[in-house]
């Protein structure tokens, strides 16, 4: 018989954890989520807890998310707290001027459902439109970059079928951190001076006042914003789609030059969808549908079937060739044809295709990386280097399951680091430049047009046993997500690693072309023997965000634990009771 909601395990003796080792610790030997036994260093301790569970990219956002589930809210509830408090105080990365997606799962039921909460590009948007102020491409910032913003309307959207708190309570912290101040972070400082070069004046006046980052644990406010995120508590989405704050935005962006107007606000709406799946390793995986590159999971899932991954040893350079080699092989179809489908063609079933997909596999040299890969199919347009790397905390990822087994792999962002580098004073909104992804390349799925969603790198994950829950997953880092989060179930699934050691485990990033991002903690022969094979590494030293900041929760159908886990590389923690 399936177990839809988890055990309630000694709960009036809850404790809370939280996931803040001050240094490493080695754990005692355990069973771990690959059936192995580990003792694996890590930087942070595992985060369990039997009734409920947060993982979100800033400790204040988990801990209001945490109050929300410990007061009988929902999944979503807790999401939808966290999501507002993320868009305060990790504003470089995301905010209700940026972009959602989701994936759920109703303890209840077992029913699987997603969310699109993209926007859509402005009637005004035609090639004609770029090429006829001289441009040759989308621009990565400014006014011309921003598509509607999609978050806000996520966020209600999701309440209204999930949720049980009332909507504008949710809010509550978000509206007390932009209106009173958050303490600033060395991370946050080092974040604002490294991202914030493309800021407008009103940007840097609040961001890097003087040139440099507000000083380290001064309160940094947003009084327009918690105004903003007020009106969105008692409004919903008609106060930011149809309302002063759209007439605001939508004027500025016009003013900027943009292709945005008042009517493109108003028409916004988000998508229910069917997620993509998958098995692999014994569970079943889901993905959000094209605009995003979760086909490109699924497919670098499905090559991987074909090679050896678990006899290669673990961050090898045999395995870590051919994780790199197979990513080209997914992201070469990705480029070529994922789109908004509703404006495109984008040919899932042959993308998937089992035979197509081995027989991609087989183009894996195990002796020369390749440089230059095609898409396997499609005329013109075939060949990708990728694109380029980015280190701009684009994005938070957070998920969160209640006692009743309702669990939500969330993401959202601003895109680039700052977005746009746009900020419109009246409303304290910052917004995202997703519309820079498109295209002005004819004939390409993803040229830009009027009433369009973007390409989109967001790909939140979840997991399922046989029909049961198993595990949620997400991660910042454009181009990254699908690399982390394949290294992570591999670590787990394949190498017996705890949620926490796997995200920890070291990583690398493929660019374009031959370009690979490494962590310094891949030992000096491994990098050497991937060198030879024609890789050109960059290692990194430190935990940095060029490797995403991945975060999970795992549940245990055996004990009723769920097992929480939140990465060093960012600012991100979990919680659980």
């Amino acid at each position: 018989m399936k177990q839809r909601a988890f055990r309630p395990i000694l709960a009036a003796l809850a404790v809370l954890t939280l996931a803040a080792c001050a240094g490493p610790e080695t754990p005692p030997a355990e069973q771990q989520m690959g059936g192995q036994t580990t003792y694996a260093p890590q930087n942070r301790p595992d985060v369990r807890g039997t009734r409920g569970a947060v993982s979100a990219d800033h400790p204040l956002a988990a801990q209001a998310g945490l109050r929300v589930l410990q007061d009988g809210g929902t999944a979503t509830d807790a999401i939808i707290a966290m999501a507002g408090v993320l868009a305060v105080v990790r504003p470089h990365m995301n905010g209700i001027g940026g972009d959602a997606f989701a994936i759920f799962y109703d303890g209840a039921t077992g029913e699987i459902s997603a969310l699109n909460g993209s926007g859509r590009s402005g009637a005004l948007a035609t090639p004609d439109f770029f090429l006829s102020q001289g441009l040759d491409e989308v621009p990565s910032t400014g006014a011309r970059s921003v598509s509607v913003p999609g978050a806000v309307a996520a966020w209600v959207d999701a309440h209204e079928r999930y949720g049980s708190k009332p909507f504008g309570q949710l809010l509550e912290p978000a509206i007390r951190y932009a209106s009173e101040g958050f303490p600033v972070s060395t991370r946050l400082g080092m974040d604002f001076e490294a991202q914030g070069g493309a800021l407008n004046e009103p940007g840097r006046a609040l961001y890097l006042p003087g040139g440099s980052a507000p000083p380290l644990g001064s309160l940094l406010k947003n009084e327009a914003l918690g105004a903003t995120l007020a009106s969105i508590a008692h409004g919903g989405k008609d106060a930011f789609y149809r309302g002063s704050v759209a007439q605001q935005l939508s004027a500025f962006i016009e003013g900027e030059g943009g292709h945005l107007r008042a009517s493109d606000f108003a028409a916004h709406t988000s998508t229910w969808v069917t997620p993509l799946r998958n098995d692999y390793l014994g569970y079943t995986f889901l993905v959000m549908p094209p605009n995003t590159q979760g086909v490109a999971q699924l497919t670098y899932m499905e090559m991987a079937k074909d090679h050896p991954i678990e006899s290669l040893g673990h961050n090898t350079a045999a395995y870590l060739h051919t994780m790199i080699e197979l990513k080209k092989l997914a992201f070469a179809d990705r480029d070529r044809w994922v789109a908004d489908p509703a404006k495109a063609h984008v040919p899932l079933e042959r993308m998937m295709d089992r035979d197509y997909l081995r027989a991609r596999a087989a183009l894996v040299d195990p002796a020369h990386a390749a440089e230059h890969v095609a898409a396997g199919f499609g005329d013109g347009m075939e060949e990708t280097d990728g694109q380029a790397p980015d280190d701009s905390g684009d994005t938070v990822y957070l998920t969160a399951i209640d006692a009743n087994g309702n669990a939500v792999s969330w993401i959202q962002s601003n895109f680039a680091g700052f977005g746009s580098g746009l900020l419109e004073t009246g409303t304290g909104v910052l917004l995202h430049n997703r519309g820079s992804l498109y295209t002005l390349e004819h004939g390409h799925p993803n040229q830009v047009a009027p009433h369009k969603r973007p390409y989109h790198t967001l790909t939140p994950l979840m997991a399922l046993r046989g029909e049961d829950f198993a595990f949620t997953m997400g991660t910042p880092g454009g181009d990254s997500q699908t690399q982390t989060l394949l290294q992570i179930v591999h670590n787990m699934v394949v190498f017996g690693m705890t949620p926490q050691q796997a995200i920890e485990a070291p990583r690398f990033r493929s660019n374009g072309g031959l370009s690979v991002s490494i962590e310094d903690r891949v030992s000096l022969d491994v990098r050497a023997s991937l060198t030879a094979l024609g890789h050109g590494l960059s290692p990194v030293e430190g935990w940095t965000a060029t490797f995403g900041g991945a975060q999970m929760i795992f549940y245990d159908p055996e004990t009723g634990t769920l097992t929480a886990a939140a990465d060093p590389r960012r600012e991100a923690y979990a919680l659980a009771y």
